[in-house]
């Protein structure tokens, strides 16, 4: 899986911007990154959080990794984010579940988010139902927003005119949300599912990505991110973690950080949380809606 917002070949040119990793427990917040400067900002404080409570291995600048999942699956992983899918499927049982955070962007609402689903400015479409039998950009087939998310919506009944041979006529992945829209715009693609809060880091950080393209619905609210662990991680060590992600959340310090990127707040919520993602993800391929 990329991240939402780059391909994976722009990752690889950027995986490491410190020396300080051979040192260092594998740490990285990779999901979110429009807004570069502000995540490093923000992960200087929360770096400095996780010290105070005692963590070891705590990296002075966070990792960017060319490989998502090995990054994830490190069994010294001290802190990253996924999403929501791998996390029910390929990591299940892999990794233990820190918590959440609480955006702010449009779309979310406490740790929930959602997709919005974008088309060509131009493209007579006005609803999802206006784009059965077109082309779908998909960053990731293990993505919920752009992938698993898109698929509930057009298997459930009030999703489209469901066609034997699926909604769409066809499906393309991208490598990422950034990719998906430009497919869209480009005309290479019809319709995208995009990341609320990615798209709202591209309004914000890169508007002129998102010229010639428009929002024409979304796609069920679901559990966000979350923030996770390496499964060997202590019970001590996890506590540290989640008494970190509180004090950074709050920490007036780190306000401007935390306002670009859309960060309201932290909840510590169990694995089972995202349960209702495998259930998205089971009743779109019951239902056999966008054939890859």
């Amino acid at each position: 899986m990329s991240p939402p917002g780059r391909p994976k070949s722009e990752y690889r040119s950027a995986q490491h911007e410190g020396t300080s990793m051979n040192f260092s427990r594998p740490a990285a917040l990779p999901m979110y990154d429009a807004d570069r400067a502000a995540l490093r900002a923000w992960w200087r404080g929360l770096a400095a959080a996780m010290r105070a409570e005692g963590l070891q291995g705590v990296p002075e600048v966070p990792y960017w990794p060319a490989d998502l999942e090995a990054h994830w699956r490190d069994p010294r992983l001290l802190l990253s984010q996924t999403c929501g899918y791998p996390l029910v499927t390929s990591l299940a049982g892999a990794v233990q579940v820190v918590g959440a955070f609480r955006y702010i962007a449009p779309g979310c609402a406490g740790i929930r988010y959602r997709s919005e689903l974008v088309v060509r400015s131009e493209d007579r479409a006005r609803a999802i139902e206006d784009l059965a039998g077109r082309t779908a950009a998909i960053n990731s087939a293990d993505s919920h927003s752009g992938w698993n998310a898109l698929r509930a919506l057009v298997a459930s009944p009030h999703g489209g005119d469901h066609r034997e041979d699926g909604f769409f006529g066809r499906t393309v992945v991208s490598g990422s949300h950034r990719a998906s829209i430009d497919m869209v715009r480009e005309g290479r693609a019809d319709i995208a599912a995009i990341d609320c809060v990615t798209l709202a880091g591209f309004q914000r950080v890169s508007p002129e990505l998102l010229q010639g393209i428009r929002i024409i619905g979304h796609t069920a609210s679901a559990p966000g991110l979350p923030l996770i662990t390496a499964s060997a991680t202590s019970p001590a060590e996890l506590a540290g973690l989640r008494r970190a992600l509180a004090a950074a959340v709050v920490d007036p310090q780190l306000a401007e950080a935390r306002q670009a990127l859309f960060i309201e707040g932290f909840e510590v919520v169990p694995a089972s949380t995202w349960n209702c993602i495998a259930a998205m993800h089971q009743a779109g391929v019951a239902r056999e809606a966008v054939p890859l």
